[in-house]
């Protein structure tokens, strides 16, 4: 008999914790890579983020949006492989795609298994990153969160200035 208590007091529980998640993903399909892409001059990465507070970018000039220049160091340029393979550290990391100057990596939450896009394309000595949320309207902070975990993780190993 407690037993079942139980497990009827956790429906409501669980019921109103999947409305509230459900409340803050988006309905509309989860849009490719290939569909975000900007055409303009050599840069793959999508610019600049929507109008979603659940993406950041180096190459977004708002402010909410924006995140600070990431300058490579004469061993991040030399040691471009090794700054793609740090990329691969991040929490829940799988790269999908790997051209000779640009990645993209899926990164998955652990609990609701959320994919968000993280890329990073080398020009000269800059690095253009952008790392935003397929589905939903507000991300927590995860994705600048991550930006600012891989340009610790760079400087960690002398990659960044």
């Amino acid at each position: 008999m407690i037993t079942s208590r139980l497990r009827f007091s956790r429906f409501p529980l669980l019921t109103a914790l999947s409305l509230v998640l459900a409340a803050c993903s988006s309905t509309a399909a989860q849009q490719s890579s290939e569909n975000d892409t900007s055409t303009l001059n050599h840069i793959k990465i999508a610019q600049p983020c929507g109008d979603k507070p659940n993406c950041v970018s180096t190459l977004d000039a708002r402010q909410d949006f924006q995140l600070a220049p990431f300058t490579l160091t004469e061993k991040g340029e030399k040691y471009w492989k090794a700054v793609k393979r740090v990329a691969t550290l991040l929490p829940g990391a799988r790269m999908v795609e790997d051209k000779p100057d640009y990645i993209r990596i899926e990164c998955t939450s652990r609990v609701f298994k959320f994919v968000d896009d993280f890329e990073v394309q080398r020009d000269g000595n800059q690095l253009i990153v952008r790392s935003a949320s397929r589905v939903g309207y507000y991300d927590f902070g995860v994705n600048r969160d991550r930006a600012d975990q891989f340009r610790e993780l760079l400087k960690a190993q002398g990659y960044l200035q």
